[in-house]
């Protein structure tokens, strides 16, 4: 049902730094740019995930309650994405580990603030 999802920055340059390292993890790559912001993904045809300057000009912003969960297929990846964040200087908002059965996650905030999700299922 996602089409794609894009993330506010106030820093388009470090943003764009942060992803194109956190998604190599994952071997995705940029797939467009808008010349105010970028997208990553496997395809066209398949979800993807922006960074963008707001349309409006105004301050990007967090949203409280706002969430972004990225789907992989192991715990090694998870693992992996969630280290890379925190290396890249994000912020950590839930040590990886299992919530539930079998929902295996970890989560964190990129340079802008805004929380991310990277969890497996069944694994």
């Amino acid at each position: 049902m996602i089409g794609y999802t894009t993330l506010g920055t106030n820093d388009l340059p470090r943003a764009a730094a942060f992803y194109d390292e956190l998604f190599a993890v994952l071997d995705i790559k940029r797939i467009m740019d808008f010349g105010r912001g970028y997208a990553w993904g496997t395809g066209m045809d398949k979800p993807g995930f922006g960074v963008m300057t707001p349309f409006d000009g105004q301050p990007a912003s967090v949203g409280n309650g706002v969430m972004v969960a990225l789907v992989v297929n192991s715990k090694d990846k998870v693992d992996a994405v969630h280290a890379k964040a925190l290396a890249l200087g994000g912020k950590d908002e839930g040590a990886v580990g299992y919530r539930g059965d079998g929902f295996y996650a970890g989560y964190f905030r990129d340079l802008d603030g805004n929380k991310l999700n990277v969890f497996c299922v069944g694994q």
